[in-house]
This record gives structure tokens, C-alpha cells and sequence, in this order.
């Protein structure tokens, strides 16, 4: 049986613990980079995403988030430790990809369910 070849793998990954900003460089050239709060609150566990559509739980309060470390899983994604103690999602390359690429409707979307929600992000 004949592997499927996976798109969008990273050729390059770098963390900033100065900036708290992830940098990956995909196999494409694209470049993305991810602030330590966005990947937390868009975080691919159960936690955050639920178990079903409708579950989702927003997070709130990460702005001071930070990454701790990152682990390589297998050849097709990576797992982020905040220092929240969060650590339970694996960020497949292709999860990243769509969140560099999505980033702006992303955010737009999170900073909008926070308002409804009656939450502010506090600004730094």
C-alpha cells in the first residue's frame, strides 16, 4: 500500500521565549508566525476544541501565555507545553499551516466570540 505523501511539512521552526512568537517555514516558502497566545487559545485539544461540534470552550485570559518547550510527534505534527500547565493537543502540520494562513480571519473570529461573551483581551 502506497503512503500519501503529506502536504505543507515544515522545513524550519523556531520559538522566541524574548518574543513568545513561534516562526515555521513550510515546504512551500511560506513563512508563518504564531504568537504563544494564538496557538493557545486555538489549541487542538479536547479541552479546547470539545469532543463535538458546539462544545468548543473559549479560552480566556492568555494573553501572558507562554511556551515551555515543544516535542516533535512522529514526522506529522508537534506538541506545544504552555506554562498554564496546558499541554494536551498535537498540532498536526497541516492545523499549523491553516492557522498561518487563516491567522487574520482566525483572530478576527476568537477576538469576536470573546466580546460576545462579555470578555476583554487585555492589550500588552
Amino acid at each position: 500500500m502506497k503512503e500519501a505523501k503529506q502536504k505543507h511539512v515544515p522545513t524550519d521552526i523556531h520559538y522566541s521565549k524574548e518574543k513568545r512568537l513561534l516562526t515555521i517555514t513550510f515546504d512551500t516558502g511560506e513563512t508563518f508566525e504564531y504568537t504563544a497566545e494564538y496557538l493557545r487559545v486555538f489549541s487542538p485539544s479536547a479541552e479546547v476544541r470539545g469532543h463535538a461540534p458546539g462544545q468548543e470552550k473559549l479560552q480566556v485570559g492568555k494573553e501572558d501565555v507562554a511556551i515551555q518547550h515543544i516535542e516533535v510527534v512522529g514526522n506529522y505534527a508537534v506538541s506545544i507545553h504552555f506554562d498554564d500547565n496546558h499541554n494536551s493537543g498535537i498540532y498536526s502540520w497541516e492545523w499549523l499551516f491553516d492557522l498561518g494562513t487563516n491567522q487574520e480571519a482566525h483572530w478576527a473570529d476568537y477576538l469576536r466570540r470573546l466580546k460576545e461573551a462579555g470578555h476583554e483581551r487585555q492589550a500588552h
